[in-house]
C-alpha cells in the first residue's frame, strides 16, 4: 500500500469532516499521489467535445473550493469537477453533518453548500489558468443557489456568468437534499425555466466565440414519467449532457452502520445498484442525443464498466476515495482497461449502452 493510502487510513481516527480538511491541505503541500503513467489509450473518449485521456473523473464536493483540482488531475483522474459553489459564501448546516459508513463503505452528508463563494473560486481558476495555461487538465465547475436566495436561478446565471473562460465545463446542481426546495428544480416548468434562462445567458456569453458543455445533475429518486421530461427539457434548452446520479436520500433495508438513520444524502456502495438503473432509464429515453455521465457507487472498474455499458461516456466518484485512498483511481483505470479488452471493446465509446 502506498504511503499516501496509509496517510488516508490514518486519518479514519480523526472527525470525518477535519479529515477531509486534513487531505485538503497535503494536496495542496504536494503530499498527495501522481500517476507519472500515460493513460491506456483503450480509457481516452469525449463527452460532449471533452476529449478525455481517460473516463474516471473527481465528482464535486471533495473539492468545494477549487483550492487542488491539479493535484488531482496529477493523481489520475482524466476530468475533476469542483464546487458547488454558489455565488455568496455560506456555511452550510450545522456539524456534524457528514458521516463514515464503514460497514457499509457509504457516506452521508447534510454539508448544505458550505463555500467559500465565488469570487475566491474565480479568482483560484484564473490564477490556475495564468499559471498553466499550456499544460491544463479537463476541469468542470459544479454551480448552486444559496438557501437563502429569493432568485434562485438567477444564482445559476451569476455563476455561469462569473466563471464562464475559467471552466471547461459547467454542472448545474438541482438535486443535492440538503438545500430545502432545491429538488423541487427538477420539476418540468421549474426545470423548463431554469435551463430556459441559462440557455438564454449562455447565448449572450457565447458572443465572444467561446463555448463550453453545461451538464444537469441529477437524484437518483425520481418519480415516474420524470426521466423522460428531463431528457426532452435538456434536449429543448440545448444542454450538452446530465450526470446521474447524485446521492439518495432512500436508505437501503441492507445497510448495517449505526450512522445509516442520519440525515442527509447516501452516496458510496449502497447507491451503486440503484443509480446505474436509473442511469439506464436515462440512456434508454435519451437515445444518444445527450451525453451521459454515471456517478453513484463507482469503487473498481467493474462498476465503472457497469455505469459504461448502461449508457454512460464516462464516470466520476468520489465517496470511494474515503475508503480506497487516493491511489484508487490508477487501480480502477487499470482494472477498466483489462476488462475492456477482456470483453472483446476495442474503446469505451465501443462499451456504451452495451447492457
Amino acid at each position: 500500500m502506498a504511503l499516501h493510502d496509509i496517510a488516508a487510513r490514518a486519518l479514519h481516527a480523526f472527525d470525518p469532516e477535519d479529515a477531509h480538511g486534513w487531505a485538503i491541505r497535503g494536496l495542496k503541500w504536494g503530499l498527495g499521489p501522481r500517476d507519472g503513467g500515460v493513460d491506456d489509450p483503450i480509457l481516452a473518449t469525449s463527452v460532449a467535445g471533452l476529449q478525455l485521456s481517460n473516463c474516471v473523473g473527481l465528482a464535486a464536493g471533495f473539492d468545494k473550493n477549487a483550492e487542488v483540482p491539479d493535484a488531482m488531475l496529477a493523481a489520475g483522474f482524466g476530468f475533476v469537477e469542483a464546487g458547488t459553489v454558489t455565488p455568496l459564501a455560506q456555511a452550510g448546516n450545522p456539524r456534524p453533518r457528514l458521516f463514515r459508513l464503514t460497514e457499509d463503505h457509504a457516506v452521508i452528508n447534510r454539508m448544505g453548500f458550505n463555500n467559500e463563494g465565488l469570487e475566491p473560486f474565480a479568482t483560484r481558476l484564473a490564477a490556475r489558468k495564468h499559471a498553466h495555461a499550456d499544460r491544463l487538465g479537463v476541469f468542470g465547475a459544479n454551480i448552486g443557489a444559496n438557501k437563502d436566495a429569493t432568485d434562485r436561478i438567477g444564482d445559476y446565471v451569476t455563476g455561469l456568468t462569473r466563471l464562464w473562460g475559467l471552466s471547461d465545463y459547467f454542472t448545474v446542481n438541482i438535486s443535492s437534499p440538503n438545500t430545502p426546495g432545491l429538488r423541487a428544480l427538477q420539476t418540468k416548468a421549474a426545470l423548463e425555466e431554469l435551463l430556459g434562462r441559462l440557455a438564454q445567458a449562455r447565448a449572450g456569453l457565447k458572443k465572444d466565440g467561446a463555448d463550453y458543455p453545461i451538464f444537469l445533475k441529477v437524484a437518483p429518486d425520481l418519480e415516474d414519467g420524470e426521466v423522460e421530461a428531463i431528457v426532452e427539457t435538456v434536449l429543448a434548452t440545448g444542454l450538452n449532457g446530465i450526470i446521474v446520479s447524485n446521492t439518495t436520500i432512500a436508505r437501503p433495508d441492507a445497510l448495517k452502520s449505526a450512522q445509516k438513520a442520519e440525515g442527509g444524502g447516501l452516496s458510496g456502495a449502497p447507491l451503486r445498484v440503484a443509480s446505474t438503473a436509473v442511469l439506464g432509464q436515462f440512456h434508454a429515453a435519451a437515445k444518444g442525443r445527450v451525453a451521459l455521465i454515471g456517478a453513484g457507487g463507482v469503487a473498481s472498474g467493474a462498476d465503472a464498466l457497469a455505469k459504461i455499458k448502461a449508457g454512460a461516456c464516462a464516470v466520476q466518484l468520489y465517496s470511494a476515495l474515503v475508503y480506497g485512498g487516493p491511489g484508487l483511481v490508477v487501480r480502477i483505470k487499470k482494472d477498466l482497461a483489462a476488462r475492456l479488452r477482456a470483453e472483446g471493446f476495442a474503446s469505451v465509446s465501443d462499451a456504451i449502452g452495451t447492457a
